[in-house]
């Protein structure tokens, strides 16, 4: 009970004299990387006490080609054109929210195989994310994991990507 008397007591102190008391810890997120890497994600990422954290369901690129089918390829692009897209459409809802792509600490990429390439093109998605991260004008990297999937629910899309973001307050 006196430690929480205590910290009771330092935080209102905090507060009354203008500070914050949990906004002092919640105003850094620490990204951690592997130094020996080039590769542009974070192999951890700590999250302070006090940050909010902003969850985005998962979005598909817009159609680039309104003409074509909206269920087919040819509405969507290929791949490296699909991620844009989408990192794209994700840019835009996190302004909304008066976030940043820096904001971002962790994303899942759902692809499906090109069926062109018979394969999924992970160095068109990587082409298209490093205009994105890990650039001179947003060097903050997300954790970030890339899986191949049968399908998604719109058959045009070879991706999907769903990110968190967090607030510092």
């Amino acid at each position: 009970m006196t430690i929480f008397k205590t910290c009771g007591i330092a935080a209102l102190a905090a507060v009354m004299a203008g500070g914050t008391f949990s906004a002092a810890r919640a105003a850094d997120v620490v990204r951690h990387g592997d130094p020996a890497s080039h590769f542009p994600i974070a192999t951890a990422i700590e999250v302070p006490p006090g940050a909010s954290t902003i969850y985005l369901s998962g979005m598909g690129a817009p159609a680039v080609d309104k003409a074509a089918d909206p269920k087919t390829l040819a509405a969507y692009g290929d791949t490296e054109t699909q991620v844009r897209g989408a990192l794209t459409r994700i840019q835009a809802e996190l302004a909304k929210l008066k976030l940043t792509m820096g904001d971002v600490v962790n994303m899942h990429i759902y692809l499906v195989a090109d069926p062109k390439l018979g394969k999924i093109d992970f160095a068109g998605m990587m082409k298209a994310y490093t205009e994105f991260y890990g650039t001179p004008a947003q060097p903050r990297l997300p954790t970030r994991s890339a899986f191949e999937v049968a399908h998604l629910a719109n058959p045009g899309w070879l991706v999907e990507i769903e990110v968190v973001a967090v607030r510092a307050h």
